[in-house]
């Protein structure tokens, strides 16, 4: 059967069978409603860094090292903020606070620690339990506290929990973080893996509970940990779909009221877009695949298709109900013309949409997959399903007393819009060379221009910003969103110490440990460090199991002679008999700090480099894996890892998924425009006209972007295929309406009813689109609102693009095939005659015989 004969069918069913296809369609709804139950849902950071070698490295790490990395312990800081935190009612506001968490039951705690603590022992050695060093506490004198803060100002263990204007004369600080570690299976030490999931988890519901009993003794304290980062990386979806959602209803609403101007046809068109989610979530839910933050933008792209389509079928069939035809033969009619360009528009969409498969980060792919999905699920609904729905209405309208409002088609002759429509065809008349070549310009200019977008990924893009705006914080339950304190803490933190501040790259070492040469190459590598390690003395500041022997053997003569023995270079580090050292190490009481950077079985160990603060990301990464390629020993491997190099990782990975996603999304749409306008018009050389304005659209996108200052992020990393993949549309629509109108008028006259009649369908969807689209900008998450006002702008370019350059692009697409512009051409005899021999399609047309 021929594309001409399918499409027949297809229309003689819709006007024939009705009943029967949306029967149909109401039982697929059923089968795809079934899966929205089986739907969950992922967040964070953990579903793009799963399966980087680098982040595998980290959880070996997690895994194998020492207590704080357990996988049945998590750990729970309690952030005070004070005048003075080293008061005495402050510090036993905190003693209490960890007394409190550790009489709760179901809390599991396994030991706590803060500097207040520290001060406790130091005044009564014997105040092994909080209990005892609150009494410590609370018998000392002002000038006892002081002089045990002031003992402590060089111990690592109290300085690390103040923050930086710790005076140690006055015994005063504005901040300190006590520690609260928790039994709990599953943690995956100390949570950090926690910080990337979703959902409740043990050590999520233990910190929501801990901040409850913590308020009871004072204000000055703020649990935070991994599991508050869980938890409001999961919030922030619900959050942002309640704002998102009814905004997005409300404004397409109204846009449509102004399109369809009849309240059926609202109706209608309305109960389609619902279906078209349902059947797109409920594929979700059948495939097993989770919902994450980035599925968030798949509703208001569903949107965006779904009333381009049924503004298009509607505006179409009134037009042809305006020329006098019935119900059946106006939308018989209407299918088909419209079911090509559908075709063709929902084929381009997807082919932008599955571009993503490319991607090396499964979100993005599975991003992909579930728009394309939803795409052919929209192009079935409004292709097929509301063409019969509207039949059926349309015939009962004609029968009973069904009030009927305008059924005029949006930019009908005469009217202000058309005029405003008719801009591009009137440069088209004038110059369409000339300025088609100041468009080519401008593309280029703004290609090269927006080769400097910079890339980005960090566990702050998941979160909500550290300042709510005030238009969310004044709206009404249930859509006022949570109270957000992650990203407030987390700037509070890096603020006040300077372990935020610096990050650091950990080195994992795999291989035999008691290797005679092994500590050696670990020591090695810290030598002439990059500019962007810390470096003391010509080498980098480390932490690592040659700190731990170094430091032993500074404070325990009899191992400082065993290390001697065993030192051939003399340089601190033991080369033989390496079992024994580590034999004297863990039965020492250096057990736990050996443990934290040797594995239990000795075949790994790692190293800790501390990184200078205010240095990018990708720096750090870079001069991590230079350091680890310093490792030469055949029988081991080195692995740069940690937060740092992992986030790292990522952010490369997002730039390489935007580039591979548009080349190939570029690329297949080419190939496949050229394909489908060769089979169904004998016409391949349209595919590549009707690129013309989405490579534009694309450009001034992608220029933009760095004008904003908005990098690639694990959102925007999609928009420049998205782009591709809903741009097309305008063009294609255009496109294929030229061809019909240019087989009955002028060229002139065939562009003007072109951009009138699909030009005005065009508008209506294009304000429809970028508003329902452009709501994400009220998100919670501020990186899903860059991601909203990009595709909205996408689309407002493209319909540009196609109104203003597309008709130039025509004009001389039309001169090369040799028409007369002043007179129609046959479609039969010129856009469907395949090529003779020796022929080309820039053989003129009327030498183009059967």
């Amino acid at each position: 059967m021929t594309d001409e004969g399918i499409v027949d069918r297809i229309a003689a069913e819709i006007t024939e069978r009705p009943g029967r296809i949306v029967v149909a369609f109401l039982l697929v709804t059923l089968v795809f409603a079934g899966g929205l139950a089986n739907v969950s849902t992922s967040a964070g950071t953990q579903q793009f860094t799963s399966g980087i070698p680098a982040e595998q490295a980290l959880s070996d790490i997690q895994r194998e090292f020492g207590p704080s990395f357990s996988e049945d312990t998590g750990s729970t800081q309690l952030v005070q903020r004070n005048r003075n935190v080293l008061s005495k009612p402050a510090m036993l506001r905190m003693l209490r606070a960890q007394q409190r968490l550790q009489e709760t039951q179901g809390l599991r705690v396994a030991a706590v620690s803060s500097p207040a603590a520290t001060v406790a022992r130091t005044l009564d050695p014997t105040a092994t339990t909080t209990e005892a060093q609150i009494r410590a506490l609370e018998r000392a004198t002002p000038t006892e506290i002081d002089r045990a803060i002031r003992s402590n100002a060089d111990n690592p263990g109290f300085t690390g929990g103040v923050s930086d204007d710790f005076n140690a004369e006055s015994a005063s600080a504005s901040a300190a973080i006590g520690v609260v570690t928790h039994q709990t299976p599953g943690a995956g030490g100390g949570g950090g893996a926690a910080a990337g999931q979703s959902g409740s988890s043990p050590l999520t519901d233990i910190q929501l509970r801990s901040q409850r009993i913590v308020d009871t003794v004072g204000g000055d304290i703020t649990v935070f940990g991994s599991g508050i980062i869980s938890a409001e990386f999961s919030s922030v979806i619900t959050d942002s779909l309640l704002i998102v959602t009814p905004a997005a209803v409300l404004l397409i609403a109204g846009f449509l009221i102004v399109a369809y101007r009849d309240l059926l046809d609202l109706l209608l068109g309305a109960f389609t877009l619902v279906l078209a989610v349902v059947w797109t979530f409920g594929f979700l839910g059948l495939a097993g695949i989770p919902f994450s933050q980035l599925m968030i933008a798949v509703p208001p792209l569903l949107l965006a298709v779904g009333i381009d389509f049924g503004i298009h079928a509607v505006n179409r069939y009134r037009e042809d109900r305006e020329d006098g035809y019935g119900v059946d033969e106006a939308m018989g009619l209407a299918v088909r013309q419209l079911v090509v360009a559908f075709f063709i528009v929902t084929g381009t969409t997807v082919i932008g949409f599955l571009a993503n498969l490319t991607s090396d980060l499964t979100p993005i792919r599975e991003f992909g997959l579930v728009a394309a999905a939803g795409i052919v699920f929209t192009f079935l609904l409004f292709g097929v399903f509301l063409p019969a729905a509207k039949v059926l209405i349309d015939r009962r309208r004609e029968r009973l007393p069904i009030p009927t409002f305008s059924q005029a088609p949006l930019g009908a002759e005469g009217s202000g819009l058309a005029s405003v429509l008719r801009v591009g065809v009137s440069i088209g008349e004038r110059g369409p060379r000339v300025f088609l070549a100041l468009v080519l310009v401008l593309t280029a200019a703004s290609g090269g221009y927006a080769a400097g977008i910079s890339t980005s990924f960090s566990q702050e893009d998941f979160l909500p910003p550290e300042d709510t705006a005030d238009y969310l914080e004044a709206l009404p339950e249930p859509f006022a969103p949570s109270e957000y304190t992650a990203v407030e803490t987390l700037n509070f933190l890096e603020a006040k110490f300077t372990a935020s501040q610096g990050g650091s790259v950990t080195i994992y070492v795999e291989g035999d440990m008691e290797d005679p040469t092994r500590l050696e190459e670990i020591y090695r590598m810290g030598e002439d460090p990059p500019s962007t390690f810390v470096s003391e003395g010509g080498r980098a500041e480390s932490r690592s199991i040659v700190t731990v022997i170094k430091r032993r053997a500074a404070s325990d003569p009899e191992f400082r002679r065993l290390v001697n023995r065993n030192d051939r270079n003399a340089n601190g580090v033991p080369d033989d008999n390496l079992g024994e050292i580590y034999d004297y190490l863990l039965s020492s009481s250096s057990h736990e700090q050996a443990l934290q950077y040797l594995a239990e079985d000795r075949r790994s160990t790692r190293v800790v480099y501390s990184a200078e603060a205010d240095v990018s990301q990708s720096a750090v990464a870079a001069d991590g894996r230079e350091v680890a390629d310093r490792y030469r020993d055949t029988s081991g491997i080195a692995v740069a890892t940690g937060t740092t190099v992992v986030f790292a990782a990522v952010s490369d990975l997002i730039f390489a998924s935007a580039v591979q996603s548009l080349a190939v999304a570029l690329a297949l749409t080419v190939v496949f425009l050229v394909v489908i306008y060769g089979v169904l018009e004998g016409l391949p050389s349209l595919g590549v006209v009707n690129t013309v304005p989405i490579v534009a659209s694309v450009a001034l996108v992608a220029a933009t972007m760095r004008l904003a200052g908005i990098a690639f992020n694990a959102f925007t990393a999609t928009i420049l295929s998205l782009t591709i993949g809903l741009g097309i549309d305008y063009s294609v629509h255009v496109v294929h309406r030229f061809i019909d109108e240019r087989g009955e008028h002028d060229l002139v006259t065939a562009l003007e009813r072109t951009v009138r009649g699909t030009g005005g369908a065009l508008l209506g969807s294009m304000l429809t689109t970028t508003t329902g689209i452009g709501v994400l900008v009220f998100s919670v998450l501020s990186i899903l609102g860059q991601f909203g006002t990009l595709t909205a702008l996408s689309i407002l370019y493209s319909f540009v693009t196609s109104m203003v350059v597309l008709p130039s692009a025509l004009v001389i697409w039309d001169g090369l095939k040799g028409h007369d512009p002043d007179q129609p051409v046959d479609a039969e005899s010129v856009f469907s005659l395949p090529l003779r021999d020796g022929e080309s399609e820039a053989t003129p047309a009327a030498s183009r015989t059967d």
